[in-house]
C-alpha cells in the first residue's frame, strides 16, 4: 500500500475540542501542517511535533500552498492541510487535489464538524421535523461569488426544507428578502450562529420577518451562519414527534 502524503484535515468550527481524533492524530504526526489561519484558530495545530513546520496558509495563493506541500512530500515528509469545518463544503480542495495528482501525490481527506452542525447543536436545534421537513439544503446567497440559476435562494426556499445558508452574513437583507419570495412565512424560525465554536460565540433566535434587523443590531456582518427552520417556531412547538420511541412503533429491535 502506497503510503500517504498529504492529508486534508476538518479542523470544526473553532473549538478544538471538536477537531476528530484521527485529525488530531495527523497533526500531531505530520512534518507540515498548513493551516488556514484566518478561519483555524492556532490552538488546533497547537500539538504539532517538535521540528514540524507550521504555516499559516491565509497570506498565500494555490500555488504557493502547493509548493509548500510539494517541498515536503520531496523530503519525505508528511502534511496536514488544515481546513475549517469540513474539507467536502466550501473547503476549495478540488483546485488541491488536482495539482497533487498533476505532480503524482497520494492524499486523504479526513472529515470535520461543519459550522453548521455545530450551530444547531449549540441552539439545541434539530433540522428535520416529522411532518414537516426531512430535508436541509446548505447554500449560499449570490454575491462575489456567483450561485447557479436554479440554485437561486428563492427557488430552494419555495420547497419549505430547512436550511442552512453560509457566507452571506455581509447581506441579511438580501438573505430575508431571497426567502420571503420563495413562500416562507414571516415567522419562520432563524438561528444565526456568530463565531460558532469560539470564544466569541454568540446564538441569537429570531424570526425571518426580522432576519435583517437582528442580524444589523448584533454585527452579524461576517462569520455567522444563518439556520432556516421551518415548523419549529413558537406557535408550531410539540405539533409533531418522531415515530422512533413511540411505543406503538415496531421495528425489528422492539415488537
Amino acid at each position: 500500500m502506497v503510503e500517504t502524503q498529504v492529508y486534508f484535515i476538518g479542523a470544526g468550527p473553532g473549538d478544538p475540542e471538536l477537531l476528530t481524533v484521527k485529525g488530531q492524530r495527523l497533526i500531531n504526526k505530520a512534518d507540515l501542517v498548513l493551516y488556514a489561519g484566518s478561519l483555524v484558530p492556532v490552538e488546533i495545530v497547537a500539538g504539532a511535533k517538535a521540528g514540524a513546520k507550521v504555516e499559516d496558509s491565509a497570506p498565500l495563493n494555490l500555488e504557493e500552498t502547493h509548493d509548500l506541500m510539494m517541498e515536503t512530500v520531496r523530503a519525505g515528509g508528511m502534511v496536514a492541510r488544515v481546513h475549517t469545518g469540513d474539507p467536502s463544503l466550501y473547503g476549495a480542495i478540488r483546485e488541491q487535489i488536482e495539482l497533487l495528482d498533476r505532480d503524482g501525490v497520494t492524499y486523504a481527506v479526513v472529515p470535520g464538524v461543519t459550522a453548521g452542525f455545530a450551530a444547531a447543536a449549540a441552539a439545541m436545534k434539530s433540522y428535520t421535523v416529522p411532518e414537516v421537513t426531512q430535508t436541509l439544503i446548505f447554500t449560499r446567497l449570490a454575491g462575489k461569488t456567483p450561485v447557479p440559476e436554479d440554485e437561486d435562494l428563492r427557488k430552494l426556499a419555495a420547497h419549505g426544507s430547512a436550511m442552512c445558508i453560509y457566507l452571506s452574513a455581509g447581506n441579511p437583507e438580501g438573505i430575508q428578502t431571497e426567502l420571503l419570495a420563495g413562500g416562507l412565512a414571516e415567522s419562520t424560525l432563524v438561528v444565526m450562529a456568530y463565531r460558532v465554536g469560539w470564544p466569541e460565540e454568540k446564538i441569537v433566535e429570531t424570526e425571518l420577518g426580522r432576519l435583517a434587523q437582528t442580524a444589523r443590531t448584533n454585527d452579524f456582518i461576517r462569520q455567522t451562519v444563518f439556520l432556516i427552520l421551518p415548523g419549529q417556531g413558537v406557535e408550531d412547538a410539540g405539533t409533531a414527534k418522531s415515530l422512533l420511541y413511540d411505543e406503538t412503533f415496531k421495528h425489528m429491535y422492539r415488537k
